[in-house]
């Protein structure tokens, strides 16, 4: 019998959520995500010193100003361990850019081209990288620039309908809704326990899936933040799921059946319904979603709080 992960890789492509080097060999997904959380935890890891090592290196060679150097060291790490990554994926990375430029669309734009200009100079090409932006209004702009120069985009932290149109609208290569977060919010508020079929991220997913289908968008779907084994299965047939590691290896030991749940045949006899967005119906719908603004708001504080550790880290060795 093959594992619950070789037959979900069959019509999922699986990446895998981790700076971890080995861990990302041991399951052999095609692309692989990051962030500022799991490149922090990456960075302490002894096997992984080389990278911190020439992020310094380079950055003291640039003859940066002082108040460069941090930044500079900051960025060149999370291209080091993106290049490392794509030495063993065959795919796609994603890089994750400032939490606090989240509101400002022209830094985000900016640094998503500085990370592309840093991926070339070590000879990978843009295909194979990701900006990831957080779905604010502003970060949703910037990737509608991005994607006209060409950079592919992952439009993180996004927790709603109207998030996940907009991305759409602005031809975003590919979003990551937020599948366990979601249930995060409505279990603490509901003081209830949810069932795969009736998890209220599965849920969002499929309604996204359905909505970008039935359309004809061609951004991808990828569930993301899972907190248990059920709600991928229900979400099997989704374009991509990315994963963490511990999740991968319950995949991995199980050999019981796996359905698919999403497909495109599916999709478009949903009967959701196109919606007109510009900004202000955006802000509108956002706001009206209690979970979704939270979620968002926190998700930001948290990644920047990651990046503020990650700039300690770094500082302490320059």
């Amino acid at each position: 019998m093959s594992t619950q992960l070789d037959q979900l890789k069959q019509f999922t492509t699986v990446v895998a959520d981790s700076g971890d080097f080995a861990t990302i060999k041991q399951f052999a997904p095609r692309d692989a995500t990051t962030n500022p959380s799991l490149i922090f935890k990456a960075a302490q890891m002894p096997e992984y010193k080389f990278v911190l090592d020439k992020a310094i290196a380079d950055g003291k060679q640039a003859n940066a100003s002082a108040s460069e150097l941090l930044p500079n060291v900051l960025d060149n790490l999370l291209i080091g361990f993106g290049s490392e990554i794509l030495k063993i994926v065959p795919g796609r990375v994603s890089t994750e850019t400032d939490a606090d430029f989240s509101f400002d669309t022209e830094a985000l734009v900016a640094k998503g081209r500085r990370f592309i200009s840093l991926y070339e100079k070590n000879g990978i090409d843009r295909e194979r990288v990701l900006v990831k932006i957080a779905s604010t209004w502003e970060g949703i702009k910037a990737a509608e620039i991005l994607q006209r120069d060409g950079i592919n985009c992952n439009l993180t932290l996004l927790f709603s309908l109207a998030q996940a149109v907009a991305c759409a609208e602005a031809k975003a290569k590919l979003i990551s809704p937020f599948v366990g977060r979601i249930m995060d919010w409505y279990k603490a508020k509901e003081k209830k326990e949810f069932t795969p079929t009736e998890d209220p991220g599965v849920i969002s997913v499929k309604e996204i899936y359905s909505y970008y289908k039935k359309f004809g968008y061609e951004t991808e779907v990828m569930g993301a933040s899972f907190r248990n084994v059920g709600e991928i299965t229900e979400l099997a047939g989704c374009d991509l799921l990315t994963i963490s590691p511990n999740l991968l290896a319950e995949l991995q030991k199980s050999t019981a059946p796996l359905e698919r749940k999403l497909s495109v045949e599916i999709a478009r006899s949903s009967p959701i319904e196109k919606i007109s967005l510009d900004e202000k119906k955006f802000r509108w719908m956002f706001n009206e979603s209690a979970m979704a603004t939270e979620k968002t708001a926190e998700g930001i504080r948290l990644f920047n709080a990651d990046a503020q550790k990650l700039a300690q880290l770094i500082a302490s060795k320059l």
